[in-house]
């Protein structure tokens, strides 16, 4: 890779897009010239870099000619048709999209957990669902210690996952209902102001939804772990940012709240918020716009052996999304 690569975000535009290109800045990536890629309708919009504004180009099958890198964050359709182009033409591909992460080629990686399955990628490295990886931040440091045998979680996923229409969709909701005005809905099957919805993603044939299969699949395959079991409820909130997760898992392993708090305190991108006596506990609030996810609550689980529940929160646009994908970036200049 080259030390000062031209670079790529794919979907600038896009809620992760803007937080790409954030976080490129925020952490001073090394790049030699970055390039904005969105749909037709998006050209000649400008977004701001380093004090510069520059202006968005339409994304083509030849966009990639002369870059190192790409950030992907489109959705799958669009992962899927370019993102091989860009590999065959010599640029790297981040993918935030679900598209590659389950093939055996493509590495699908948390810097913090799996950095080294970086060096074997062929073109494309994969970004992990967000509250997949938001989980594993705090889920991985206790296997490493205790060694998980499965989890049983809920999510409360915040309408940013969704994207900006899902963000506008909330505000717009809640103003409606305030001025006793009706209420109107495009982007979720009900009403989400005031409300929770226990779907994320589309439902498969076992009732599960594919947003909840991720847990298990993603985790068995970023933690080197196949005979990991996760049984999760996914659920939409009215949050604009940042997941939360309630886990409780069991170990191999005796495993103490004192034991696991230390562990955790260990942990690289997580901070320990959990002083539940003076009502200190990770909130969705604290955790948005923070690189570090945040765990507490933790506590001895009465219905496992060897249990242990958490709660975890964090920016599911950043280790979720953006951030994730540019310390996936910073891994490749190493």
């Amino acid at each position: 890779m080259n030390p000062y690569p031209h670079v790529a975000v794919v979907g600038a535009t896009g809620a992760v897009g803007v937080e790409m290109i954030k976080t490129l800045e925020k952490r001073n990536f090394p790049l030699a010239s970055l390039t904005l890629l969105a749909s037709a309708r998006s050209v000649g919009k400008k977004l701001r870099f380093r004090g510069q504004q520059i202006a968005l180009k339409e994304l083509t099958r030849d966009s990639f000619a002369g870059l190192d890198l790409a950030l992907f964050s489109a959705g799958g359709s669009i992962s899927k048709e370019f993102a091989p182009l860009a590999a065959r033409a010599g640029c790297v591909v981040i993918d935030n999209s679900s598209a590659f992460r389950m093939d055996d080629p493509v590495p699908l990686v948390i810097p913090e957990i799996n950095a080294g399955d970086v060096a074997g990628h062929k073109g494309i490295i994969a970004n992990p669902n967000c509250t997949t990886a938001v989980t594993l931040m705090a889920l991985y440091p206790l296997h490493q210690a205790f060694q998980v045998k499965r989890i049983f979680a809920s999510s409360y996923q915040a309408v940013s996952g969704t994207g900006a229409m899902a963000i506008e969709e909330l505000k717009r909701q809640v103003g409606q209902i305030v001025n006793g005005q009706p209420v109107t809905k495009e982007v979720y099957p009900h009403q989400i102001a005031f409300n929770v919805l226990p779907q994320v993603d589309t439902f498969l044939p076992g009732g599960y939804t594919k947003e909840e299969m991720k847990m298990q699949n993603e985790g068995r395959k970023i933690m080197h772990h196949p005979t990991f079991r996760a049984s999760v409820t996914c659920v939409r909130v009215p949050v604009y940012r940042a997941h939360s997760v309630a886990v409780s898992a069991e170990f191999e392993k005796p495993v103490t709240p004192e034991a696991a708090r230390e562990v955790l305190k260990q942990a690289p991108g997580l901070d320990v918020v959990d002083q539940p006596e003076k009502a200190e506990y990770p909130l969705p609030l604290y955790a948005a716009e923070r690189d570090n996810c945040q765990v507490g609550r933790v506590r001895k689980d009465c219905a496992l052996d060897n249990g242990l529940c958490f709660w975890v929160a964090g920016d599911q646009l950043l280790k979720g999304a953006s951030l994730n994908a540019v310390q996936i970036a910073e891994e490749l200049l190493k």
